[in-house]
């Protein structure tokens, strides 16, 4: 999201940033400060020190220098956001399962998006998000979006992928009011297995075309066979997306604590912004 540029979301009065300071972070950080100081939004900071009764009994001095660095890093997001003109307040958490505080922060503060890196520390082997970053986005209370590190929304392309089920149709509706705002090009793809399941993929883009003619923008219809992730982050990149708006699941659903395989596997290879619409 470009300086200068609208706010993108209608109603976008507080933002939650998820941040362990590592350079994975790093696109996450700007973005949330861009969205913040474009939407004159409350922007909260949360880092949670990860820790276990073990660590906090036989390593107490090791958890204070955790501490200690997680306070340095929040600290120097704060002073970026001041740097901006944007109130930053800080939220530190520490204990295990780290997802838990940050959805429960999220839902402490009604925070309307969460935003964070797809990855850790930790790090992640190909094709697999950061734990952290699929836990939250499958327990959030709100839309998530997630930034690779040298991603930048600019709202210039918008790439919907849609299988026609609740989820997917939350996606559209939240991105055709983006383009709405932003004056966005929008694009959207449906991914079948089989050529013969090319009418269904029509069926659900003609629906996603129609809620956008109800608001005045243009859809792009894309139908296509082959695997669905491979198919929606290839599109992105020929097409030069700067964002893709997903829902949680797709028709084949999802166990508790995990969110689709499609949406998970394109959050883990996009280059550009992921918005998980809930």
């Amino acid at each position: 999201m470009a300086a200068g540029e609208v706010c993108p979301i209608a109603k976008l009065e507080t933002i939650l940033l998820a941040s362990d300071g590592s350079e994975f972070s790093e696109g996450a950080v700007r973005e949330a400060i861009r969205f913040a100081k474009n939407c004159s939004s409350r922007l909260y900071v949360v880092s949670v020190v990860e820790t276990n009764p073990a660590l906090e009994a036989y390593g107490p001095d090791v958890v204070e220098k955790m501490e200690k660095k997680t306070r340095e890093i929040v600290e120097e997001i704060r002073g970026r956001a001041q740097d901006e003109g944007i109130s930053c307040e800080i939220l530190s958490r520490r204990g295990e399962d780290t997802y838990k505080y940050i959805v429960e922060e999220a839902g402490k503060l009604n925070a309307d998006i969460i935003v964070m890196g797809r990855r850790g520390r930790r790090g992640i082997k190909r094709l697999m998000m950061g734990s952290v970053t699929a836990l939250v986005v499958g327990n959030a209370p709100c839309d998530v979006f997630v930034v690779p590190r040298t991603a930048e929304l600019s709202c210039e392309k918008i790439l919907i992928a849609t299988d026609g089920s609740e989820h997917s149709k939350k996606a559209v509706t939240e991105a055709i009011s983006i383009a709405k705002r932003c004056g966005s090009t929008v694009m959207a793809i449906s991914v079948v297995s089989k050529e013969d399941e090319l009418p269904e993929a029509e069926v659900n883009l003609k629906t996603v075309k129609e809620i956008g003619r109800k608001e005045g923008i243009e859809v792009e219809p894309i139908a296509v066979t082959g695997t669905p992730y491979e198919a929606i982050i290839n599109t992105a990149q020929v097409k030069n997306a700067d964002l893709i708006v997903v829902g949680t699941h797709g028709r084949t659903g999802l166990k508790k604590f995990l969110i689709g395989s499609v949406a998970e596997r394109v959050i883990a290879s996009a280059h550009c912004v992921v918005m998980v619409a809930r």
